[in-house]
């Protein structure tokens, strides 16, 4: 028989940096998981990973207040800023340019994030990406 699903919990944490704290611990308290299993297994899984990238993450909580989690990659914007080396996205996108990012980079943006990106082929995951990284208000140079 399987389990019963109580609902499921979509969070942002950095990568190696799950604790009891907000976001995390009311999350998980309210649907009366363990706070301190998830964060355990939440930090090895994530060990490996650039320190402090956010890593979002899905939490399928069960009736028996059991969980499972997947967690995805990085967002693009995060691949964005940190490939045109900036802190933030732009305030007002479209009337200034924050940064520039090439065709090379954006090609291999889309590359890493294919697997998480809802695209058929690298061509429309690579539209995606410069999606992204104009409504962030960078230039795309050729």
């Amino acid at each position: 028989m399987a389990k019963e699903i109580l609902g499921y919990i979509k969070l942002q944490i950095p990568a190696g940096g799950a604790n009891p704290s907000p976001p995390v611990g009311p999350a998980l308290g309210q649907r009366g998981l363990n706070i301190m299993d998830f964060c355990k297994a939440f930090n090895e899984k994530t060990k490996n990973l650039e320190k402090g990238s956010p890593i979002p993450v899905v939490i399928t909580a069960y009736k028996d207040k059991k969980f499972d989690f997947i967690t995805k990659l990085p967002p693009v914007s995060y691949y964005l800023k940190k490939a045109a080396n900036l802190k933030k996205g732009n305030s007002t996108p479209g009337k200034s340019v924050l940064g520039k990012i090439n065709l090379k980079q954006i090609e291999e943006i889309a590359k890493t994030k294919m697997e998480d990106l809802n695209a058929i082929n690298i061509e429309g995951a690579i539209e995606m990406v410069k999606g992204s990284a104009r409504s962030m208000g960078m230039e795309i140079e050729k």
